[in-house]
């Protein structure tokens, strides 16, 4: 590809990535499915490590999420919430174990199926829950403890906890759940989620 196409190819990328950066988190309404945006996503990043003169300081490859949305208070993160690099194939899976190998020999791995949902950050103080938010840009995140307070299983309170305790986590529903949700959506007549991520962040 020579320097004007990939120039433009660039552009476009990024204006379509923020597009759906910007269904994706800030209106948990997306029109395209994960892989679809991943693939997006890996092809401004191909272009953007061979092409370095085009890549912009505010490219889509250097955030994290979506930016804190107008209808919850900001939240400022002590400690950013950074985000997994993803792989898409074995070759990616064995230079990251070769990284790995260089610094820590005797690593070992535990493997765990990813669970699409909504980042968060729990905060307790002397074992008290007392703020949740959401990843937002990594910097920046929203206040969603009210809405974290009606999940049954989320600790209230937990014994022994230091002074201050932050805890990340992923918010997400089952399918048994999102199928309910639906059902009961479409009995209702009101407007359905897509997908159970969706369903999670937007509850």
């Amino acid at each position: 590809m020579d320097r004007l196409t990939a120039e433009k190819r660039i552009e476009e990328l990024v204006k379509i990535i923020n597009y759906h950066n910007d269904l994706y988190y800030n209106s948990d309404s997306p029109e395209i499915e994960d892989f679809e945006y991943d693939r997006l996503l890996r092809e401004l990043e191909n272009l953007e490590a061979e092409f370095p003169e085009f890549a912009k300081p505010d490219s889509p490859t250097n955030r994290v999420g979506g930016s804190a949305g107008e209808k919850f208070s900001p939240v400022t993160h002590a400690v950013p919430m950074e985000s997994l690099h993803d792989s898409f194939s074995h070759d990616e899976l064995r230079q990251f174990d070769k990284r790995v190998k260089e610094v820590a020999p005797d690593a070992k791995y535990v493997v765990e199926p990813k669970f699409d949902g909504l980042s968060v950050s729990c905060e307790y103080r002397n074992g008290v829950f007392v703020r949740g938010s959401t990843r937002g840009d990594g910097v920046t995140g929203e206040d969603v403890t009210s809405n974290l307070l009606t999940i049954k299983n989320l600790p209230k309170r937990i014994e022994n906890a230091p002074e201050f305790l932050e805890v990340r986590g992923e918010v997400y529903m089952s399918t048994e759940s999102f199928q309910r949700l639906v059902q009961q959506q479409e009995e209702n007549e009101e407007k359905t989620f897509k997908n159970p991520r969706n369903a999670a962040a937007g509850s």
